[in-house]
């Protein structure tokens, strides 16, 4: 399993935006972090998330912890994954 960290894309696998790509922001505590989509991408707001009901993948981006939803989408355009931000995913739920 891939590590959970700032930068980490990954994938909600329960909830209403469940299948949906995020970013992790930030670490609160061991089992939650802050996520974002940015909203204008993925449609996810930010937003404190059970790390539990998220998978992470190996892709990952180069970004500041806490950093703005501009600054994400900036940092997702330079690495290339944009467009594969709205893709719908299949989490693989083991």
């Amino acid at each position: 399993m891939p590590a959970i960290e700032v930068g980490r894309i990954c994938i909600k696998i329960l909830g209403r935006e469940a299948g949906k790509k995020c970013v992790i922001v930030d670490l609160v505590d061991k089992n939650y972090v802050l996520i974002t989509g940015p909203k204008t991408v993925t449609g996810i707001k930010r937003r404190r998330a059970n790390i539990s009901h998220l998978e992470a993948t190996q892709e990952k981006i180069e970004m500041n912890r806490g950093a703005n939803d501009e600054e994400i989408a900036e940092a997702l355009k330079t690495a290339g994954k944009l467009e594969d931000m709205n893709k719908k995913a299949q989490p693989a739920l083991s």
